[in-house]
């Protein structure tokens, strides 16, 4: 049998502990970190070829001679996928299962047994460098895209690694910084995308980030690696480090880190045999991360195919297919777009002839070929309809060559019917490494906008960027096309959607601002000192603009089409398993689209602080003009749950909650309520609970009654704060008062009775005096 890269296997891998018995302690311990930057360990005197990993995730960067993390080195020719802002916005998990059995190939085709990614994030700032490898600000978003991702990529035999895990949602300080994180927003917010694709999907490795969650690093933080990852989430693959991730690596084998990567000079290898020779490591605890590294050689081993190929034409169109789903039309007044073939057009600026089509950094692929939007334009506009000129210089530091090339477009603006200007974020503003510091785009672009429009007022706005910007220019162009990073075939893409051969779709993973000041995390990002404070708590993105009526440039969701679409007659139903809602959809337009239909839920009057709506499921539908289908949801039961810090579980709230459905957060077509039936909640009464919950309780609320009927009834009758004021005392305080009649003992026993009717007689309070969940249905 082949083994990864071509080696040949002979180690018998059907017992893994069998196997592992045969390993001296030195293997094994060589066997947890890489043998070289990109490779495992192999053993050769018993046949263990090593597994080879490299970058992705929307494409194979091999490198085949000096290796490096940061994309400074070339790496074999490969299909450039759009990266994940750009497949974010397509809201369609079929097409990224398709993607990613694309990159499985590709993968599988060069020897690669482990693609990095993909990457899921929350873009919990738009300043973060890295946001163009992240699918969404919205957690729920993200999961389900990550999941299909996960699922196409390990369908032809290479694995996954799921990262960055976890709390890794910027460049700055990134190897030492500590995302201090509330509970609920950890839960909720940063670790519910990866729950879903761990849950759903089982990626072969998860890849821990560089960073501290709550002051420990992700590398060594048991709580992260094993109570939650393995023990909560039922993860059965190998958890992996990212490239010089780790700060002790004795510290992560014990905390449940399998794979320390690169491959070093030993030193950390020396460090984990001693402490197992000195006893200060259990080789029990060893053996386990052998075993996982063993059965993500046989997987791999088991998914190679010697002689395996690709066709490159093929996944070329469906980069292309992909890139144009992901384009995003923000604004088409007038009837701006689509443009008519045959018409004559301007096109100005230098990112339609040099296109930014991916970010930089470790992700950076060598494309097989690239589209530029000037050439594709051109081929379907026809020959002599199309002028262009550059318009401004990428860097934007030569003033003068500026000023020169801003006056020849804004004399070939003069001259055409039609404009399309293409402006953009050049690839210094945005990459791994560093974050953003600001969301403008450059000054000579802005200038040269508003030098056109002064002699054409029929400007197409096309933007090519990874990470949102601002748009002070909104109001002031008929039509602007959020290209995003198109990847490859993205040039294609956009000349497709400008001419109306492909109907947009896309709809934005990420709220459009109007400035920086007034985005979530603006006070408290990057931090100091080595922390970074999540103020903002759960609301992140959309949640941060709609809890406050925040005008936005553009909500999260938003994305208009050639067509039009209407809502009628919402369902929902709840059952055990979650909700489900249909509603009818209509193409009310003359041509055929495809509507993404969103479904947003919120509980009113809830017991806890919640956004004032949440997306918890979406769907695609295709319709011509005039077609009427029925479009079903299913949110599940487990996505209507908040974390509650009180047990430290997730809870669903009993109730009614109001589920609304439309083409974005801030435009819902049709809404209706259905009653949940929740999680009860079981929570010991204490000396520390208040008189208002004691006369909640029906063991309690007769005898606290009789003793407040001793206070004068017509004081009571009349002072409203005063009924406050005792029901928000603890018991315990309220009994110290002088002519109190009851005494400490029958409280006690009162609180005894209470709970034992509340737990039951064959649990005890835990000395924290948590209480549990007494019904849990279908939860993760």
């Amino acid at each position: 049998m082949a083994g990864p890269g071509g080696a040949s296997v002979t180690a018998d891998l059907s017992d893994l502990d069998a196997y592992v018995e045969r390993l001296t302690l030195a293997e094994k311990v060589a066997l947890t970190s890489g043998s070289s930057f990109w490779e495992t360990t192999a053993v050769p005197r018993t046949g263990l070829p090593s597994v080879v990993l490299t970058d992705g995730p929307h494409g194979v960067r091999l490198q085949r001679a000096q290796a490096d993390h940061l994309g400074i080195s070339e790496s074999v020719p490969a299909t450039c996928f759009p990266p994940a802002v750009t497949l974010g916005s397509t809201f369609d998990p079929e097409l990224l299962e398709r993607v990613g059995r694309a990159l499985g190939e590709e993968a599988r085709a060069e020897g690669v047994g482990v693609l990095l990614g993909p990457g899921i994030n929350i873009k919990r700032s738009p300043l973060c460098g890295r946001n163009f490898e992240y699918l969404s600000e919205d957690p729920l978003l993200s999961g389900v895209l990550g999941t299909a991702l996960v699922r196409g990529l390990q369908s032809q035999g290479v694995g996954a690694s799921l990262k960055h895990f976890a709390a890794n949602n910027q460049e700055s300080d990134r190897l030492r910084v500590s995302a201090d994180i509330d509970p609920r927003p950890l839960r909720e917010i940063y670790l519910r995308g990866f729950q879903r694709v761990v849950e759903d999907s089982q990626p072969w490795t998860v890849m821990c980030s560089y960073n501290r969650v709550n002051g420990t690093y992700a590398s060594e933080d048991p709580w992260l690696l094993t109570t939650v990852l393995r023990d909560t989430w039922g993860f059965d693959g190998l958890v992996v480090s990212d490239w010089g991730a780790v700060e002790d690596r004795v510290a992560g084998v014990r905390a449940g880190l399998d794979l320390e990567m690169p491959g070093g000079d030993g030193h950390t290898d020396a460090q984990v045999l001693a402490a197992v020779e000195s006893g200060r490591l259990d080789e029990g605890v060893l053996d386990v991360a052998v075993r996982r590294v063993l059965q993500l050689v046989a997987r791999v081993s088991a998914g190679s195919q010697d002689g395996s190929t690709y066709d490159r034409e093929a996944h070329h169109a469906l980069a292309r297919e992909a890139a144009a789903r992901g384009v995003v039309l923000l604004k088409n007044e007038g009837g701006a777009l689509p443009l008519a073939e045959g018409d004559s057009v301007a096109v100005l600026g230098e990112f339609a002839r040099t296109p930014r089509y991916q970010g930089a950094g470790s992700s950076l692929i060598n494309p097989t070929r690239l589209d530029s939007p000037l050439a594709e334009i051109e081929r379907i506009a026809g020959t002599g309809r199309v002028a262009f000129a550059p318009a401004f210089t990428l860097a934007g530091t030569d003033p003068a060559a500026d000023a020169r090339l801003s006056a020849e477009a804004v004399a070939v603006a003069a001259a055409a019917p039609v404009v399309v200007l293409f402006l953009g974020l050049p690839d210094r503003d945005e990459s791994e490494g560093f974050d953003r510091e600001h969301l403008s785009l450059p000054a000579n672009q802005l200038a040269l906008l508003d030098a056109v429009r002064a002699v054409n007022q029929r400007v197409v706005v096309v933007i090519s960027n990874g990470g949102v910007v601002e748009l002070p220019f909104t109001d002031d162009v008929p039509a602007i096309v959020e290209g995003w990073l198109g990847g490859q075939a993205g040039g294609g893409a956009i000349a497709d959607v400008l001419f109306g051969r492909i109907n947009p779709s896309g709809r934005l993973a990420e709220t459009i601002p109007m400035r920086l000041e007034e985005t979530p995390a603006y006070l408290d990002f990057p931090g100091e000192f080595g922390h970074v404070r999540y103020g903002e708590g759960l609301f992140v993105g959309h949640r941060w603009y709609d809890a406050r009526s925040a005008q936005v440039r553009f909500p999260f969701g938003h994305g208009l089409s050639f067509t039009t679409f209407a809502y009628t007659g919402l369902r929902v139903t709840a059952g055990p398993l979650g909700l489900e809602a249909r509603v009818a959809v209509t193409n009310t337009g003359t041509r055929s689209g495809r509507e993404v239909v969103q479904l947003y839920v919120s509980r009113p009057d809830s017991v806890v602080q919640r956004p004032p709506r949440e997306l918890k499921g979406f769907a695609t539908v295709d319709l011509a003009p005039g077609e009427t289908r029925e479009v079903t949801i299913a949110v599940r039961r487990c996505d209507l749950a908040y974390w509650d810090v009180r047990v430290d579980d997730w809870v669903v709230e009993d109730g009614p909650y109001a589920v609304a459905i439309g083409a974005s957060s801030r435009d819902l077509r049709v809404a209706a309520f259905v009653d949940v039936v929740g999680d009860q909640v079981c929570l010991p009464l204490t000396m520390s609970s208040t008189v208002a919950e004691l006369l909640a309780h029906p063991v309690t609320a007769q005898v606290i009654a009789g003793a407040l009927g001793e206070i004068d009834s017509a004081i009571m009758a009349d002072d409203a704060g005063l009924v406050k004021l005792i029901g928000s005392m603890p018991i315990g305080r309220w009994i110290a008062f002088p002519d109190n009649r009851l005494d400490r003992e029958q409280v006690e026993d009162l609180l005894r009775q209470a709970n034992a009717t509340l737990i039951g007689p064959q649990r005890d309070v835990d000395r924290r005096g948590r209480g549990w969940p007494l019904s849990r249905a279908a939860h993760h």
